[in-house]
């Protein structure tokens, strides 16, 4: 066979076209048949393309509908995956559907493992004939994952197309099929590259076979079309997903930045909106383009939509990356007759604006908003949810400041051993119980340590020694200190010498716990209990904490409270010495005015939220 670069694209073309004659293969299998006309051969080969998912099902040709049942989590998992990844996805998804057609486990294995050890290799710069793909594919360890791990390779080095073309004759004229995911890698290249044709060509064949196809494949051809002069047509392939499963965020956010860039706002506008509906959260990145693509444009409602995502993000409590900030900034900057601008500032520590020398809310909560939240958080989040499932079965010992607490003997009976004394309470409720008695003969408490939490914070030093650091320059402030912590503290170990720890309960109040307590309802409670003044100490952002709570209101006073009264703990740069970022006294979310904004933002994107609220601030005046 000739070098494929010498066939011509319409051969190619006419190649695919060629796989639309239905063979007629068992349903359970999920396979499909197509006639593939192969350049030179005396007769027409059928190839089967094994689907890699249930979400991609075969033409029935009796019209029995089946559409997939898939979570919107599962769905945004497998979206937002590079490009490795989505493919390497596909391929794996390929073998577990092998085992269960009775691959033996040990072979499977061993092809995932193979996949990863040979995923650097080298595809070859230009098209092979038929003999050199063999004779490659002859010299590799495992050749029978040797297609899969080239195209692997070729979407990692971005291959010329031209290439994958070649591999893809080659295995149709030796193999006699063309695996399905094979087909998506190739659709992956054919996208990365922005080859809108050979995008519109797989999709037209997947079409014909199947009724829908599996969000991957889905997120990919509508990632193509949207980057490419036929965007409308990804905004079909949106409502074909939308029949058949939740679209991922990845779909729309592919949609929005498409009609964005053909400014049609009110379209980008209508499916964000969408998106929000279906419970997807919208990436900073497309946030940013909303900023972008509108800027210098007029109109109330334009403006009116783009402040409400800025309010979005004070919901939220999000804080936009530096590069988002200045996509702000810019668009403020550009509204036709706003006379709007922007200067990057730190904000004092009184909570005033040096700039505009507005002073920014509060973050302490109104005596009304604090009781309701510490109800909430007793009822909803130390009560209502597994907290005692995850205490201790015996019963707590505590201690006053200077005395060390003996270990409780575990009970011999058999029913309280399950879990249970003879009143049949949960004994884990006695630990809790217990906590509150101590915590209620000692309040007011001025600061709680979370002191497992605080002794790791530099591996450098043994954990007594953490915890003694941060103790001794917290008592140097005459506060009233309770420090959380478990029995294991007091076995004289080497991480937990007894003279330091007789050291710490002469300056502070000590709860022991049992080792396997959950000790950040023990913190939220003694917190709350002390009064608004209380603050606390942990490195933890308590996030499970706020999920319990079950409204958006009663979140976002749980956050507020939050950053008012959490005192950050971290080591200094050489670790010598540990520092403290103090609690905010205003509350650091985006706030406005009207005529001003004040928006807290980070250098750095952070894929995860973190605890470390920014010091910098953009602060925006119309003049």
């Amino acid at each position: 066979m000739a070098f494929f670069s010498q066939t011509s694209r319409q051969s190619f073309q006419a190649l695919l076209w060629k796989c639309c004659t239905f063979w007629s293969v068992s349903r359970c299998q999920k396979l499909f048949a197509v006639s593939f006309n192969i350049p030179n051969r005396e007769k027409i080969t059928c190839l089967s393309f094994v689907t890699s998912s249930s979400t991609a099902l075969p033409v029935d040709l009796k019209g029995t509908d089946g559409f997939p049942t898939k979570k919107g989590s599962e769905i945004e998992y497998e979206e937002e995956k590079g490009w490795d990844e989505e493919t390497k996805e596909i391929s794996e998804r390929q073998v577990h559907f092998s085992s269960s057609v009775g691959a033996p486990k040990k072979q499977l294995m061993s092809q995932l493992l193979s996949r990863r050890k040979f995923a650097n290799i080298q595809p070859p710069e230009k098209p092979l004939q038929a003999e050199e793909w063999k004779r490659l594919k002859d010299s590799f360890r495992t050749p029978e994952i040797f297609e899969e791990v080239m195209f692997n390779s070729m979407v990692k080095c971005n291959s010329p197309i031209d290439v994958a073309k070649s591999l893809l004759t080659h295995v149709a004229n030796s193999n006699g099929d063309i695996a399905y995911s094979l087909l998506v890698k190739y659709l992956a290249l054919c996208v990365q590259q922005g080859k809108t044709t050979e995008i519109r060509d797989v999709y037209d064949i997947m079409k014909i076979r199947f009724k829908i196809l599996e969000s991957g494949a889905y997120t990919l051809i509508i990632r193509g079309l949207s980057n490419s002069d036929q965007w409308r047509m990804a905004l079909t392939l949106l409502e074909e997903v939308k029949k058949a499963m939740i679209p991922s965020r990845a779909n729309y956010e592919s949609c929005i930045i498409a009609a964005s860039r053909h400014q049609e706002m009110n379209l980008a506008f209508e499916l964000y909106h969408e998106m929000l509906a279906k419970d997807l959260v919208p990436t900073l990145d497309i946030l940013q383009a909303f900023f972008d693509f509108s800027r210098g444009m007029k109109g109330a409602e334009l403006q009116k939509e783009l402040f409400g995502m800025l309010l979005y993000l004070r919901d939220n409590q999000i804080y936009p990356h530096k590069t988002f900030m200045q996509s702000i900034k810019q668009w403020f900057e550009s509204i036709p007759g706003g006379k709007w601008r922007g200067h990057l500032t730190n904000i004092k520590d009184s909570g005033q604006c040096p700039v505009c020398n507005h002073q920014l809310e509060d973050s302490n909560l109104t005596e009304e908003d604090y009781n309701n939240l510490r109800e909430r958080i007793i009822r909803d989040v130390i009560h209502g949810t597994d907290t005692y499932r995850k205490t201790s079965p015996q019963r707590s010992c505590h201690s006053a400041a200077a005395d060390l607490p003996q270990f409780c003997a575990s009970s011999a009976n058999k029913e309280e051993d399950a879990g249970f004394n003879s009143s049949g309470f949960l004994q884990a409720d006695i630990e809790f119980e217990a906590f509150q008695t101590f915590v209620e003969n000692r309040l007011p408490f001025d600061i709680v340590i979370d002191g497992l939490n605080v002794s790791h914070i530099n591996p450098r030093k043994i954990q007594c020694e953490n915890l003694c650091d941060a103790i001794n320059c917290l008592a140097k402030q005459n506060v009233r200190l309770l420090v959380l912590g478990r029995k294991h503290m007091l076995s004289n170990s080497p991480n937990w010498k007894r003279e330091i720890m007789k050291e710490m309960q002469s300056k502070a109040d000590f709860f022991f716990a049992e080792n396997i307590s959950e000790d950040d309802a023990f913190l939220l409670y003694a917190t709350l209990q002390s009064g608004k003044h209380c603050k606390f100490v942990t490195r933890d952002f308590l996030r499970d904490h706020k999920a319990c709570l079950s409204d958006s209101v009663t979140r976002h006073l749980f956050r507020k409270w939050q950053r008012g009264h959490q005192i950050v703990v971290f080591p200094s740069a050489g670790g010598s010495r540990i520092n403290f970022l103090p609690a905010f006294r205003y509350d650091c979310v985006v706030q406005t005015t009207g005529d001003t904004w004040h928006i807290p933002y980070k250098d750095v994107f952070e894929e995860k939220y973190s605890f470390h609220a920014p010091r910098k601030w953009l602060c925006i005046q119309q003049k």
